[in-house]
């Protein structure tokens, strides 16, 4: 996000980006009572009530006791919410804040942490330099948001949450492809203030030429894979994939349903409708996007290259922030912060495209690429090693651009995601890239 140069500008602007995260927070915890608050609505997700104390318990940690140095609010509780401590499936027999005492919890330690925000410096030591702590701590709590948000997708009940559908009214067709020209870019960053540990540093990289999907792939497409056969094919599967797929009996997205006519229809946060053929499809895991992209005769992206369209100006040479240029996310631009509870059709924000014409790279839905997560070169683990570090190497495909569940202030040009090959709760999609040839950059 941009951020302003004035310290009391700063304060303010700080303040109210961590009472826009609690406000969120609070109606994603709110719309259910306290029966659904503290179940385990799949043994992949913590119960609600888990995430909503354990907000409170960064906050508590990092601006409470190592900003502000002010004496713990609750320490006997520090090992109930560390997220390495205790698996996701083993939470809810933690003896665990009640409802109730999580809210009083959450706001005994935002009234201390407002108060460090008004009295500490926000310069002189690298942590809370342009107010960083603070930054991570509503980045923090914006990311559980969403994981709350995924919670509430896999919660059986009627209807909770209720949001516009987005705008399909300037929805316009686009070519399929967009060349990408061979070459070096700047990836990573150096300067972007609230920009995490794995975000940086900024350096140089290069890709060939190669063609990239204009828009992620919509569910018309993803219908023509299922209808084709591309669940009983091995022959578009990766080994790992195809095991996992004949483990797990996949055979469409998750939530997807097929009528007795042979329709496709959905859940969508308890409400069941027809799949819509022209948002981008959602809730597939990378052995699915993989599987899809190889019988398109195509492949997923790097890393690098979705970066790459996401942030190049061939003009300049430059890395943008964003796709349409250096300013914060606008909703002309991206579909984001859970403004709506759906991806928006694809070519629906024209305002956001890339200069060389690629679309839908911010919001709608996380996109899968082929890269495991690696360290940039010269990165240093910033301030703690859980968040990142520890990631490093393992199990992992990266995702990049957001969801319409991530909240701008969690997502830009550089921000990275990673999570297993085999998830599908989260709010994911991808779009497909192939090698350029002799008659494409002709």
């Amino acid at each position: 996000m941009s951020l302003p140069a004035d310290e009391s500008a700063l304060r303010t602007y700080v303040a109210g980006e961590l009472e826009r995260s609690r406000a969120r927070s609070a109606a994603l915890t709110e719309a259910v009572d306290d029966g659904d608050l503290v179940r385990q609505h799949s043994p992949i997700m913590s119960p609600l009530v888990w995430d909503l104390a354990h907000v409170g318990n960064q906050e508590e940690l990092w601006l409470v006791r190592d900003v502000g140095g002010r004496e713990p609010v609750r320490s006997d509780i520090d090992h109930l919410y560390d997220a390495f401590r205790h698996p996701r499936a083993d939470r809810p027999a933690l003896p665990l804040l009640s409802p109730t005492e999580a809210r009083a919890y959450i706001g005994q330690v935002r009234g201390k942490a407002l108060d460090v925000l008004d009295r500490a410096a926000l310069s002189g030591r690298r942590l809370v330099d342009g107010g960083f702590a603070f930054g991570m701590i509503v980045q923090h709590e914006q990311q559980h948001d969403e994981t709350m948000l995924a919670t509430h997708q896999l919660r059986v009940g009627s209807p909770v949450l209720h949001a516009a559908p987005p705008d399909d009214a300037h929805v316009t067709a686009l070519p399929a492809e967009v060349l990408m020209p061979a070459g070096e870019f700047t990836m990573g960053t150096s300067t972007e203030p609230w920009a995490l540990d794995n975000e940086r540093p900024a350096h140089p990289a290069a890709t060939g030429a190669y063609q990239l999907d204009t828009t992620p792939v919509t569910n018309a497409a993803y219908q023509q894979f299922i209808e084709a056969g591309g669940y009983d094919d091995p022959r578009w599967w990766s080994e790992r994939g195809w095991a996992h797929r004949r483990e797990t009996e996949l055979t469409a997205p998750l939530f997807w349903q097929r009528d007795s006519d042979g329709s496709w229809w959905r859940t969508r946060f308890g409400l069941t409708e027809p799949v819509p053929p022209a948002e981008p499809v959602v809730h597939v895991c990378f052995f699915e996007a993989e599987a899809y992209a190889t019988w398109a005769g195509k492949r997923l992206p790097t890393e690098a290259e979705w970066e790459k369209a996401a942030r190049f100006d061939p003009a300049t040479g430059r890395s943008r922030r964003y796709p349409w240029g250096d300013e914060d996310p606008t909703d002309a631009r991206a579909n984001l912060g859970q403004r709506h509870l759906q991806p928006a059709p694809a070519g629906a924000y024209l305002a956001g495209a890339s200069p060389l014409g690629v679309h839908q790279l911010i919001g709608d839905v996380w996109e899968w690429t082929s890269s495991g997560f690696s360290a940039y070169p010269g990165f240093a683990p910033f301030p703690y090693k859980e968040y990142s570090e520890v990631f490093l190497g393992g199990d992992y495909r990266m995702l990049r651009g957001g969801s319409f569940g991530t909240d701008a202030a969690a997502c830009r040009g550089t921000f990275r995601n990673w999570d297993h090959p085999v998830r599908r709760q989260i709010f994911s999609g991808f779009r497909c890239a192939r090698d350029a040839g002799p008659a494409d950059v002709a």
